[in-house]
């Protein structure tokens, strides 16, 4: 049996970069690209539509499938990673939450609501120990010490692509450009918090109703440690609640735009 070879597809430049290359049978033979979604809820709104509105209608029209999965209970329901955390049941969030020493918690998300899902959509599909499918990752040259960090699971093997190719993030820019196609905002859950300061401030001034909602989780989580003597966690690494730790970010001044780099990376979730 032949082995599968997909795209781990995230919504971000380097992914939808790899899915361009794929069409365009720069990077062998590809059966699929699979969208691990987190939840239309969770996501980054602009990913969601992104995803909805621009990578599935071209890649149909460019004969490459894309297939979206998600996570999965173990009493066969489907859960998005907000439902998980905004559970008043909860017990631990499984997000990278800022400790009281301003280190992030260890997380659970990356692997329950990205990983995990890919996997059973590749075992569902023949994917074993002995016939492992190949995982294709979007990492950029920018990135290449982090395909070190890959942990694969046992029925899978991590490919990199844009390394052998020798591409970087400005290099995918180019490449979905000249498809033809829009480059994709910066793919991550709108409450992540590796966010960085620059994201938060600029989501404070232009989509504040994201921002209200991040700072209301926050309090939630407080709210519940608190009911059981846990310490605080926060979403910034400042140590304080997120509405007193950002401050609205100024409108950038023409030819002072802010640096590629000030969200989290793409691909921080392995997509």
């Amino acid at each position: 049996m032949r082995s599968l070879r997909i795209i781990s597809y995230g919504g971000g430049v380097q992914s939808t970069a790899l899915c361009v290359l794929a069409a365009q049978g720069k990077i062998g033979h590809i059966d699929a690209a699979i969208f691990s979604n987190v939840g239309d809820d969770s996501e980054h709104p602009a990913t969601i539509r992104y995803v909805q509105d621009v990578m599935i209608p071209w890649c149909r029209d460019h004969g490459l499938e894309l297939h979206e999965v998600e996570r999965i209970t173990k009493t066969g329901e489907s859960e998005t990673l907000w439902e998980n955390i905004t559970r008043p049941d909860a017990k631990w969030e499984p997000i990278p939450v800022r400790l009281p020493d301003r280190a992030p918690a260890r997380r659970t998300c990356t692997d329950r609501w990205k990983i995990v899902p890919i996997s059973r959509w590749l075992r569902e599909r023949g994917a074993t120990k002995d016939n492992p499918a190949t995982v294709c990752i979007g990492f950029s040259t920018d990135e290449a010490h982090r395909a070190s960090n890959k942990r694969a699971k046992p029925t899978e093997r991590p490919d990199y692509p844009l390394l052998d190719l020798r591409l970087s993030r400005s290099d995918c820019k180019s490449i979905i450009a000249n498809a033809g196609l829009p480059v994709p905002p910066k793919s991550a859950c709108f409450f992540c918090p590796f966010h960085r300061p620059a994201h938060w401030s600029r989501m404070r001034r232009d989509e504040p109703e994201l921002f209200e909602k991040s700072a209301a989780l926050e309090k939630q989580f407080n709210d519940r440690r608190s009911a059981v003597g846990k310490p605080l966690v926060y979403l910034t690494r400042f140590g304080l609640p997120i509405e007193e730790a950002i401050e609205e970010r100024q409108p950038d001044l023409e030819g002072l735009a802010a640096p590629d780099t000030d969200s989290c990376d793409d691909g921080y979730c392995w997509t």
